[in-house]
């Protein structure tokens, strides 16, 4: 028997509250045109638990989840290990939602305030917040916090920094007036002449992204320089797992750094939820957006964890309201914190050197083939670009076919690089899987 709440003479009663006299639910449409209703709606037969669960688990079964990924482009299939999944699925984290009650979420307050010290020390910044959507809403808040900061309306966007955080930047702030200058990309590099050509005393902020949208890494100091001569910030994009060999954001001088901590212990999952996280230095701590959970004690001199600040726009400072962030993306960021606690310093490390060295085998196996041309004007982290022969869509597409996702054609968002694939190596993938895309790319160009 259907669960059906309300009675028939419970539901009239509420239609005649809202205005519908008649008590016929199909009078609410009325003002739905007749030719745009739905005539009949054809449903089939109800289907008991084990017939349901069947056919759903049936048209799963027609998503291509064994693929071998060589897709990147923000995104990364790194190994989750068993525990992270085993953690987060506790219903104390699972069921927990924002700890506004400290005495009853210490817990949730703990992992939070151990998460945002794995962020500090990560990217050498001095505090980082609770974590916010994506790497991209990370990248504009980080923005308007640079904004808020200087008091200026100008923002320089290096070409490399990923072109999907781009277009969420441009559609956040259509209705703000903000002046956004683009920068190229010089043989892979942030172009410095053209950086330094814009910088002004109307610059609030530079942003750029390491490694970039290409996989070039960089070490972005002389631009942190020239921001400063200038009293302008600069802000950078990070990929976390690099950061186990590369320099810090705070190291090149960095004021606010920001990501995407997918590629820390959160499976690609079609798309989401990820995890944006920031960090910055002390001193810009109250123009950050979201909440920051802090250590304190009680009256007995106990340790207890509290949120120190939580400049949001339900805590009554509307208008002066550092953000519109109100969700709580805690599970996410545990997830990231117990990955990181799982593997440690050395073993992120070991992961980062692993990614690089397999794209770099990657590299000299793709370049055997003939009329393929690997890039290699910058140095990489664990993406390159190579030029194909052939349309990169036609060729990704037949390797679809072969099991293998080669790579991301790069066309889709830089037109001038219509014959460009992206290609992104973790250490998840072997030196065989490597061996055959080299071998069914040759195929798809040449058989």
């Amino acid at each position: 028997m259907s669960y059906v709440p309300n009675t028939p003479a419970e539901i009239k009663e509420m239609l005649g509250v809202i205005g519908i006299k008649s008590g016929r639910i199909e009078d609410l449409f009325k003002c739905i045109p007749p030719e745009l209703r739905a005539k009949s709606f054809d449903l089939p037969a109800g289907k008991s638990e084990f017939e349901a669960e069947k056919y759903l688990r049936g048209l799963g079964k027609k998503n291509v989840t064994d693929l071998i990924y060589f897709v990147g482009g923000g995104f990364y299939d790194h190994y989750i290990p068993a525990a992270v999944d085993a953690i987060v699925s506790r219903s104390e984290f699972y069921t927990a939602y924002t700890p506004y009650q400290p005495e009853a979420s210490q817990g949730t307050l703990q992992a939070i305030y151990e998460y945002q010290s794995c962020i500090a020390r990560l990217t050498g910044m001095d505090v980082a917040n609770a974590s916010l959507y994506d790497g991209g809403t990370a990248l504009y808040e980080a923005a308007m916090m640079a904004l808020r900061i200087t008091g200026r309306n100008k923002i320089i966007m290096d070409g490399g920094v990923n072109p999907i955080y781009r277009k969420m930047m441009y559609c956040y702030t259509s209705n703000l007036s903000i002046d956004f200058v683009e920068t190229p990309v010089t043989h892979g590099q942030s172009d410095r002449k053209e950086i330094e050509k814009c910088i002004d005393d109307k610059t609030a902020a530079v942003i750029l992204q390491n490694p970039n949208f290409f996989g070039a890494i960089d070490d972005h100091s002389d631009i942190s320089e020239k921001c400063h001569k200038v009293g302008a910030l600069m802000i950078e994009s990070v990929y976390p797992i690099a950061l186990g060999l590369l320099k810090t954001p705070r190291e090149m001088g960095a004021d606010i750094t920001t990501g995407e901590g997918q590629s820390l212990g959160i499976p690609l999952s079609f798309g989401g939820p990820y995890l944006g996280f920031m960090a910055t230095k002390k001193e810009f701590v109250r123009k950050m957006p979201g909440r920051i959970v802090g250590v304190t004690v009680d009256k007995k001199d106990r340790r207890g964890f509290v949120l120190t600040l939580q400049t949001r726009e339900q805590h009554i400072r509307r208008e002066k309201a550092t953000s519109n962030i109100c969700s709580n993306e805690a599970l996410c960021a545990l997830r990231a914190l117990v990955y990181l606690s799982l593997i440690g310093k050395d073993g992120l490390k070991e992961v980062a050197s692993l990614s690089r060295d397999k794209a770099e085998f990657a590299k000299a196996k793709l370049g055997e083939i003939k009329g393929v041309e690997v890039k290699r004007s910058s140095p990489t982290f664990n993406e390159f670009i190579v030029k194909l022969p052939k349309n990169p869509n036609e060729v990704i597409g037949k390797l679809i076919d072969k099991g293998i996702a080669a790579g991301f054609p790069l066309g889709r968002y830089y037109p001038d690089l219509d014959d460009y694939m992206l290609v992104a190596v973790t250490e998840k993938r072997t030196k065989h899987e490597i061996i055959m895309l080299a071998d069914a790319l040759e195929d798809a160009l040449w058989s």
